[in-house]
């Protein structure tokens, strides 16, 4: 009789689930790889850039804050801001045409919009209520020329006799800067005083009307203008007043802004150059 043979017991053990036998860790290899050569060709583009673009995106890396708070001022400029901060109810940006001959009636056309949407944001300050017999708006051949003047009884936008702007009626300015800073046009501003200042000898209408123009300037610049929008700054102390009848009246005192055309702008840039006069009689 044979003998019973014993079968040996085999156990299969089943892996349940589906991992994957690499995991996840090529997904981060990859993303980290990705990010390098955005890094590489965001550095060779930079490479072959303009010393002006350089100089701007080197800029807003130093103080990127600036940029933001100002809300218009790109890296480059003149540009447009890197995050859009405006609502859609803003007004579309206006820009000139650059590079060629100007169309005077479209750029009147431009300065009539520019000045209606100045007009639309200062009503909405509640200090324009009481500023908006100070504030004047004119077309002339220049461009667009924006008057604030002083008032008869109370300071509108200076201290008696000094170049401090009052803190109120600061909103006025702020708010005229973020719409010229929208522009590609350049700027000058203007001091006038009237003829009834009465300072000293080291201080007169000149020193004060340059000093105010100056100050405008300078909250301006931080209020909304790109850099280098300003082209001239002037002191006419009482020499051309707006009220010709009364050199005396308090509305001479006062501060312009002039939006040049693009036409103009070109004659701040085609100086001519004369001869050497002290070659010649010297």
């Amino acid at each position: 009789m044979a003998e019973n043979s014993e079968q040996p017991i085999i156990i299969k053990r089943i892996k349940k689930g589906g991992a994957s036998h690499h995991g996840g860790a090529w997904k981060v290899a990859f993303a980290d790889f990705m990010t390098a050569m955005m890094a590489f060709f965001l550095v060779m583009w930079l490479v072959g850039q303009s010393p002006e673009v350089k100089q701007g995106v080197a800029g807003f890396f130093r103080n990127p804050g600036k940029y933001q708070q100002q809300g218009k001022s790109g890296v480059l400029k003149g540009s447009g801001a890197i995050m859009d901060t405006k609502s859609e109810s803003s007004p579309s940006p206006i820009k000139n045409k650059k590079g060629g001959m100007a169309d005077k009636e479209g750029e009147q056309k431009e300065m009539k919009l520019a000045a209606r949407n100045i007009l639309d944001e200062l009503k909405k300050q509640e200090e324009f209520q009481r500023l908006k017999n100070n504030v004047k708006m004119q077309l002339t051949s220049e461009g667009l020329r924006i008057i604030l003047n002083e008032s008869d009884d109370v300071p509108a936008f200076f201290e008696p006799g000094s170049a401090k702007l009052l803190q109120k009626s600061a909103i006025i300015l702020i708010t005229i800067a973020k719409e010229l800073g929208r522009l590609d046009n350049h700027l000058v501003i203007e001091g006038h005083t009237d003829a009834s200042y009465a300072g000293g000898k080291d201080y007169t209408n000149w020193e004060l009307s340059a000093d105010r123009a100056n100050s405008a300037r300078a909250l301006l610049e931080v209020s909304g203008l790109y850099e280098g929008q300003v082209r001239e700054v002037r002191g006419y102390a009482d020499k051309f007043p707006m009220i010709v009848a009364d050199p005396s009246d308090e509305r001479n005192r006062r501060v312009t802004l002039i939006v040049l055309y693009e036409s103009r702008e070109r004659q701040y840039d085609e100086i001519e150059v004369g001869s050497d006069l002290m070659a010649e009689i010297g």
